[in-house]
């Protein structure tokens, strides 16, 4: 497996990530755009990650925020190879040293997996329709080779029981269950071999409000008891502010702004920011809202 190694200079017992988990640095992911026709060639492209550098030290919740199509989500995939990078690094303090996740084959991924997990987006197409919920959450032990079957059936239910499940639901299957019951499920799956780092896409937009609030609070109580560290991909911006430590906006691939959560929603300096900010609902109907954005997102594609 490769693994970084600090430049000449950087001697001693400095650390060279220098108290970060994750350090995200020039990362890129441009899709092409082919001709149509027998003969296929390229003509476009499309830049849905461009440049994109920041850090995310241990036991912090960074959120991802930017309107649909501005590269949140593949932002988050291509951190954890779920899809290849065009470039950039992406540094990880695994237990096993400091590894470059854009530089990995798929073969030295797989004990990464193990610390780096994701809960997805829609819990109803996220969950296998024909495997219980006991295999649904277990699945993780067996891929890794973890304890004997009595001892997975174990750590399954324990796992159930810290989610708000029981361990009864194991011989259930999916469809037995509600959405935020399901969700519930895709995070006791994610968490089930106690990874450092857990990329939430859109994990509760979903949800009806109610249940958006529990299964927030479920993540935070959660990140308390297991010390985890987020990356909470979002637009609802509502949800951020409660969840978050610090919050990186993003459009048309890009990063225009970075910091603390409450600075940036004091504070904003980006006009984008300012214009979702502007989007955010008010409860109170004597309020008329007036967002500063208009139309649609730019066109991502460029020679």
């Amino acid at each position: 497996m490769s693994t970084f190694t600090p430049e000449k200079g950087n001697t001693g017992s400095a650390d060279p990530m220098d108290g970060c988990l994750l350090r995200v640095r020039n990362l890129c992911k441009f899709f092409p755009i082919f001709s149509s026709g027998l003969v296929k060639k390229q003509v476009d492209t499309v830049r849905a990650v461009d440049d994109v550098s920041f850090d995310l030290k241990p036991g912090r919740t960074l959120g991802i925020v930017g309107e649909s199509g501005s590269g949140k989500t593949t932002c988050a995939r291509s951190i954890l190879r779920a899809i290849d990078p065009t470039s950039g690094e992406i540094l990880f303090k695994s237990a096993r040293g400091i590894v470059d996740m854009a530089k990995l084959k798929p073969r030295e991924l797989k004990p990464l997996r193990k610390e780096m997990q994701m809960i997805f987006q829609d819990p109803f197409a996220s969950l296998n329709p024909r495997m219980t919920v006991g295999d649904i959450v277990g699945e993780p032990l067996v891929i890794h080779d973890v304890g004997s079957r009595a001892e997975r059936r174990d750590l399954v239910a324990e796992m159930l029981q810290k989610v708000g499940m029981k361990p009864i639901h194991m011989q259930r299957y999916p469809h037995a269950f509600s959405g935020g019951q399901r969700q519930r499920i895709g995070i006791a799956r994610a968490l089930i071999l106690r990874p450092s780092l857990v990329v939430a896409d859109e994990a509760v937009s979903a949800l009806d409000v109610s249940v958006q609030a529990q299964v927030i609070n479920l993540l935070m109580d959660l990140q308390d008891e297991f010390q985890l560290t987020y990356i909470f991909v979002a637009h609802d911006l509502s949800v951020v502010r409660h969840i978050c430590d610090e919050v990186a906006v993003m459009y048309q691939g890009k990063i225009v702004e970075f910091g603390d959560v409450k600075e940036i929603f004091d504070n904003p300096r980006h006009p984008y920011t300012k214009g979702l900010l502007s989007a955010i609902p008010n409860p109170d109907p004597d309020i008329v809202m007036k967002p500063i954005l208009k139309g649609e997102i730019g066109d991502y594609a460029r020679v």
